[in-house]
């Protein structure tokens, strides 16, 4: 059987959102993913397909697109956010935000396919301060080289129950009554995972969003420590948050970095926040204009 969309990233916090709201439309969906377990919350789905596949080897992806009909669609939703010190990036940035679409192109193009949508960053710049920014930057190149019908999305932090940047922080209200915060005045501009699922999943249908790259942002800018505090009230909790001196962040990163389990903040995350993470002045509103979302503020987190 051969599937509407392939859903690459399909197992992550956004890719659940995007499969559930492909189900609701009636897309047969083919999700693959390392662990087969990372995909519970799909299994319930009557047209999700799950496939444990290694989607870092090119022949994987080949295969994979085979199991895709002539008019239907690849999604791209890969990424990560922190990797090893290197120029212009290190290797896992390299194999996630620059090979992997490179090796989807070549894999769709084998295969005679041609809508491809693609998960880029708010401040992605070949040029930019940051490793995360540089690989970002270089994977949209090679995706608006190619000649699919491809569109290119390019969200600020996305927000929902599941996201990893509130509730960590929540996590952290929870245990400390005082959080000390580098960075704190660096701006985001957080923006829903349902608002940028249904993004997705309009654009497979409006044919004006093809070659077109959108910036997604929610309503409200906020400074990284009004982010924090509001996870702390997330979680309950009247926390106190205290702004550190820049160099004082930088060795709090690298000491992350160094130490065992994950990190929390690396210092090519802090490079990332040197630039405001919020829609450009004067850049259009593309949820609002391009796609006529009504945006999901980050207070629905409260209810």
């Amino acid at each position: 059987m051969k599937h509407d969309i392939l859903l690459i990233g399909g197992s992550g916090f956004v890719g659940k959102t995007i499969g559930q709201k492909l189900q609701s439309k009636g897309y047969s969906v083919l999700v693959p993913s390392r662990r087969y377990s990372a995909m519970r919350d799909l299994r319930l789905l009557p047209s999700v397909t799950l496939v444990e596949a290694d989607v870092n080897q090119p022949e994987v992806i080949e295969r994979l697109c085979e199991d895709v009909k002539p008019q239907g669609a690849v999604i791209n939703l890969v990424g990560i956010l922190q990797d090893h010190e290197a120029k212009p990036y290190g290797p896992g940035f390299k194999r996630a935000h620059v090979d992997l679409p490179q090796a989807i192109i070549a894999a769709m193009k084998s295969k005679q396919l041609k809508r491809y949508l693609h998960m880029s960053a708010l401040g992605a710049d070949s040029n930019g301060p940051s490793m995360y920014q540089r690989s970002k930057g270089d994977g949209e190149n090679r995706v608006r080289a190619s000649d699919l019908d491809w569109t290119i999305f390019r969200p600020s932090v996305i927000f929902g129950e599941q996201d990893q940047f509130i509730n960590t922080f929540a996590s952290l209200a929870r245990i400390f009554p005082i959080i000390p915060l580098a960075y704190s005045s660096a701006q985001f501009q957080p923006v829903s995972v349902n608002d940028v699922a249904s993004a997705f999943v309009m654009a497979l249908t409006h044919p004006h969003t093809i070659h077109q790259s959108y910036d997604l942002v929610g309503p409200q800018v906020f400074t990284m420590k009004q982010l924090v505090e509001f996870a702390a009230r997330k979680a309950g909790k009247d926390r106190l948050v205290i702004s550190l001196p820049n160099w004082v962040g930088y060795l709090q990163a690298l000491a992350f970095e160094l130490s065992p389990g994950p990190t929390l903040m690396s210092r090519d995350n802090i490079a990332s926040m040197s630039i405001p993470n919020v829609l450009a002045v004067g850049a259009k509103d593309a949820l609002v204009e391009d796609f006529k979302i009504t945006k999901q503020r980050i207070e629905s987190l409260l209810t």
